[in-house]
């Protein structure tokens, strides 16, 4: 089942990171502000060649915005961890390192204990 509010939510992002608004994105795309709201709320199901345009207006890949629903992207995650990273200080980097050390570590605990239960 494909997640279009997942979809939503990253063009919504990937537009406010531009600082594009709603109304411009649309233009851009050659959609209707209406149509491209409803897109953004993932109250709409948008066709592949719609999304193509809005990937393109945006400046990204498809992957971009379908990888909430494709198991293997793996690429795309590393890169929003990169933005994520992009304006923090090293210290925030730092900490932010060792929390996902420890996350990580805590969710495969997790997991193996839910395979002995099993």
């Amino acid at each position: 089942m494909i997640d279009y509010r997942a979809i939503g939510n990253r063009i919504r992002t990937y537009r406010l990171e531009r600082k594009l608004t709603q109304e411009v994105l649309s233009e851009m795309a050659d959609l209707t502000p209406a149509h491209f709201s409803h897109i953004e709320r993932g109250n709409t199901k948008p066709s592949l060649p719609t999304l193509i345009r809005i990937a393109n207006a945006l400046e990204i890949t498809i992957d971009d915005l379908l990888c909430d629903n494709v198991e293997k992207s793996r690429h795309v995650r590393i890169k929003d961890v990169d933005r994520l990273l992009d304006d923090c200080t090293p210290q925030e980097i730092k900490a932010l390192t060792d929390i996902l050390i420890a996350a990580k570590k805590a969710l495969r605990t997790i997991i193996a204990e839910s395979k002995i239960e099993e």
